[in-house]
């Protein structure tokens, strides 16, 4: 259980910290001096022809999740402590959670980007790296592992529990342009190469304490997909074997990569529109990311699907003259539940080196921009973004007064309620003859560490970039 505790809580932990990435800033939606406004909708044309600058184009630093370090952290004598400390109360801990813990990391580095006017529209090419990783960690776990037994019989409910990565390369090639007064769409065609794919979930986990008896039930799934990747089983390693139903039990001490490298090919498309309905009344839509990647080297395996259950312990052997070494003494029975309840909750392997076939999560964006009527440079705008992509789905509503006073210059602020809180952001965009700077936040600092990691929520990030401008504004 210790090592259980360890690793949960490290995970939480780090996963509730700085999270580096490259992506479009959703408080730039609708500043339209903002050279990276397609990223959010393809349909979107740049003022200028531009060209990123490698490392300084588009960066942006931050973090995303309902939950942050001070959750599982606590001071104690001028140190900190974790959670599991004897000294931090079950209430103060558990006070601090929600129902579904999550922690979000995506990285989109954007590696290179131009953007410019032909063909009769405006035309883009970047080429990014992508990293999405969404962890799901259930208020009952946290629960079993502070509270333990609380009276004759506890249960724990764990069933949402899971973890999932998508990291790939992606090349993507998008085309906008006006149809007519009214209506302008856009397109992405975008070509997938595999990195690495985690896919780990408990579909069923539940936990029984009571005087009589525990019991665990835990049903779960892993799929993993990397080139060379090899996860052996404990008979492949030579390992010592109990029982044979440890013989597929996936050897952890043992995994190893050999000559990574493309681990599958997928592709996936971006489409958007924008229409005016009125002079001073535009509505805009985008489905990001919709497609596929198919994976070469996948390594399955699940968890045993019938209970563990231990109904206490046999002839305790008290004055053995071999002590602990006597199989009946009870560190020895303590030894073997431990070992037990490891096997049982540890993945045997199903299928090795097999062909899988992932969707990426998609996100839809809908848009809706007014300008004011009695100074047109002031603009409001409203913003839903959701995440399609299962249990790690989540929604946001953000809400935007922009303006623009002078030609190379606009600025909006703008909040923000979603699925893991609420925030404010901004954003300053210059924009003159020859280049595009801008400054800005979707999520503002609450309390953070000497290490600027938010204590409380897990929202916080600061965006900058310097880009190369060229040609006539359109």
């Amino acid at each position: 259980m210790k090592k259980i505790h360890k690793l949960l809580t490290v995970a939480a932990v780090a996963g509730s910290c700085l999270t580096v990435s490259a992506q479009a800033l959703h408080s730039g939606y609708f500043l339209e001096g903002y050279s990276y406004r397609h990223q959010l909708n393809p349909a979107f044309a740049g003022e200028r022809n531009y060209i990123s600058i490698p490392a300084l184009g588009n960066i942006n630093i931050g973090t995303q999740g309902n939950i942050g370090v001070g959750t599982f952290l606590f001071p104690q004598n001028d140190q900190l402590t974790t959670f599991m400390h004897s000294s931090i109360s079950g209430e103060e801990f558990l006070s601090g959670l929600k129902d579904n813990n999550r922690i979000n990391a995506n990285i989109n580095l954007t590696l290179l980007s131009a953007g410019f006017h032909a063909w009769g529209g405006f035309n883009t090419v970047d080429i990014n790296l992508r990293s999405n990783t969404s962890m799901n960690l259930p208020y009952d776990l946290f629960a079993f592992m502070k509270m333990g037994m609380t009276g004759n019989e506890t249960h724990y409910h764990m069933e949402n529990l899971g973890i999932e990565s998508n990291n790939y390369v992606e090349l993507a090639f998008g085309h906008s342009r006006k149809i007519n007064d009214k209506l302008n769409v856009g397109g992405k065609l975008k070509f997938l190469l595999g990195g690495a794919n985690l896919s780990m979930k408990m579909t069923e986990m539940d936990v029984t304490m009571a005087q009589d008896k525990w019991m665990v039930r835990a049903n779960g799934e892993m799929n993993a997909s990397l080139k060379g990747l090899m996860m052996p089983t404990k008979e492949e390693s030579g390992r010592k074997l109990d029982n044979p139903s440890q013989r597929d039990l996936i050897d952890w001490d043992n995994i190893d990569v050999d000559s990574p490298g493309l681990g599958g090919f997928g592709m996936a498309i971006d489409l958007g529109a924008t229409y005016k309905i009125m002079d001073d009344l535009t509505l805009s839509a985008a489905l990001l990311d919709f497609g596929f990647i198919s994976w070469n080297n996948t390594i399955k395996a699940a968890t045993s699907n019938s209970a563990w259950e231990f109904d206490g312990f046999k002839n305790i052997a008290v004055d053995s003259e071999l002590g602990d070494d006597d199989p009946n003494s009870l560190n020895s029975q303590l030894d073997a539940i431990g070992k037990d309840l490891e096997d049982y909750a540890s993945f045997h392997r199903t299928e090795n080196g097999v062909k899988r076939t992932a969707m990426l999560g998609a996100t839809l964006n809908i848009g809706a921009e007014y300008a004011f009527p009695l100074y047109n440079k002031l603009h409001f705008g409203f913003l839903s973004s959701t995440r399609i992509n299962g249990k790690y789905s989540w929604s946001e509503g953000r809400i935007s007064a922009n303006v623009a006073p002078i030609k190379w210059f606009d600025a909006g602020v703008n909040y923000a309620i979603s699925s893991f809180g609420s925030s404010f952001g901004w954003l300053l965009n210059f924009h003159p003859r020859g280049f595009n700077f801008f400054i800005g936040m979707d999520h503002l600092m609450g309390k953070v560490t000497p290490q600027f990691i938010p204590v409380k929520s897990g929202n916080m990030n600061v965006s900058l970039g310097f880009n190369v401008t060229f040609g006539d504004r359109k």
